[in-house]
């Protein structure tokens, strides 16, 4: 299967090798980098952790890239702590709500983390962020401990309330993904790579950090729901089933899809604001951290729009097709195009019986005409369908000389 999917995407395969040959190993990294120490091992949590997010992270300028390296670990701890199913309530809400003053203390260390989560080694050798995070700027240890303290705040309530209405579903994927925007955005401006208006407007910064989550969210359903959660408001999901077990049921498929079709609407609504973030960021690497994650899901929101294997499974973009994604993101007009692209595929996919068909109509005519007025030669050409004609072609002129050849005496 992944051979034929190279085959019938080439420019993937050329993605992949590009991407190989750009990108040094992890101990050849740090070396590049230049830190070692404590500074060291924090990059290589960053590699054990995220290996799509390490890569965009060392590359960014030196000027950010230390502390965004931290901050994204200080998260991921946060996180890991959040997810752990088998931390007591009561010890979990104090360990979020008390994590802001938790990076100041040397030497902290977590030891009771569930056998099951994969991040667990981060919170044992926490100290070595600890002690890097100490060493930061004091404006950006000021900002990146008040977003830990609302974050962790914010987690700890859905820890005992859970998402009913749209409007607490904002706020939870506000909590997790909208205050990371926040933190970023601020930390862009206080490094003086951005302008300070980028870390002033924080509703755009905020529709960021959703895009990401309820991409995320609406993706993960199946796997959440095995897992005994769901991050789906109640508001949509109880309009089409009588509890979560029934949204991912095969007896209530047609139901289902309805139900995901809203949480993508839901998701899609807040492109409009992603494309005028990333207008607004000037600094070539920090626009590739920006947009990389963002073109992703763009192109997972396309893959699940109307797609009933989300309902069985946790699907995913193809790895090269990732790669691509990632070897394109490098300005505004190559990012405006791959948005384009996926907008197209999910115009195609939206039938006039899904019950959200006027809705992502709506959403993708109008993020489309404001792309293509700003795009330098006019909107995007496919040219999928003829890399297959060719590729069949000589497939087929191959297999006519292989078998010539064999029925010859």
């Amino acid at each position: 299967m992944a051979f034929l999917d190279w085959v019938l995407h080439p420019t993937e395969l050329w993605a992949a090798f590009w991407y190989v040959m750009r990108h040094a190993p992890p101990d050849e990294k740090t070396v590049k980098l230049q830190v070692s120490g404590d500074m060291k091992r924090c990059y290589d949590f960053l590699e054990m952790t995220s290996r799509s997010f390490a890569a965009v992270i060392q590359e960014l300028n030196p000027k950010l890239r230390d502390g965004i390296c931290l901050f994204y670990l200080i998260l991921r701890g946060l996180d890991t702590i959040e997810d752990d199913m088998t931390i007591p309530g009561a010890k979990k809400r104090d360990l979020l709500e008390s994590f802001h003053k938790i990076i100041y203390q040397d030497g902290w260390s977590f030891k009771e983390s569930g056998p099951d989560e994969k991040d667990a080694l981060l919170l044992v050798e926490f100290e070595v962020v600890v002690s890097e995070f100490k060493r930061l700027p004091t404006e950006f240890q000021d900002i990146i401990a008040d977003i830990t303290k609302r974050m962790g705040s914010g987690m700890a309530k859905y820890t005992r309330s859970r998402v009913e209405s749209l409007d607490d579903y904002d706020e939870y994927c506000h909590f997790v993904a909208g205050l990371v925007g926040h933190g970023l955005s601020r930390l862009f401006s206080e490094s003086g790579l951005e302008d300070s208006s980028v870390g002033e407007n924080l509703e755009l910064a905020n529709s960021m950090g959703l895009f990401l989550q309820k991409t995320n969210i609406t993706r993960d359903i199946n796997e959440d729901v095995i897992d005994g959660r769901c991050f789906w408001p109640k508001a949509i999901w109880a309009q089409y089933a009588d509890n979560e077990e029934m949204l991912i049921s095969k007896n209530n498929r047609d139901n289902g899809m309805k139900a995901l079709n809203e949480m993508c609407a839901n998701a899609l609504s807040h492109i409009p604001d992603v494309m005028v973030y990333l207008g607004s960021i000037h600094e070539p690497s920090v626009f590739r951290f920006c947009a990389i994650p963002q073109t992703m899901a763009v192109a997972t929101i396309a893959l699940c729009y109307n797609n009933s294997r989300v309902l069985d499974t946790n699907v995913k973009i193809r790895k090269g097709e990732a790669l691509k994604l990632i070897a394109a993101s490098t300005d505004p007009d190559s990012v405006k195009r791959i948005f384009y692209t996926y907008l197209e595929m999910i115009e195609d996919k939206n039938s006039p019986d899904c019950s959200t068909f006027e809705e992502v109509r709506k959403i993708v005519d109008k993020t489309k005409k404001d792309i293509a007025s700003t795009l330098k030669g006019g909107p995007p050409v496919d040219f999928t369908k003829e890399y297959l004609v060719i590729i069949l072609f000589f497939v087929s002129l191959f297999t006519f000389i292989y078998q010539y050849n064999s029925s010859r005496p």
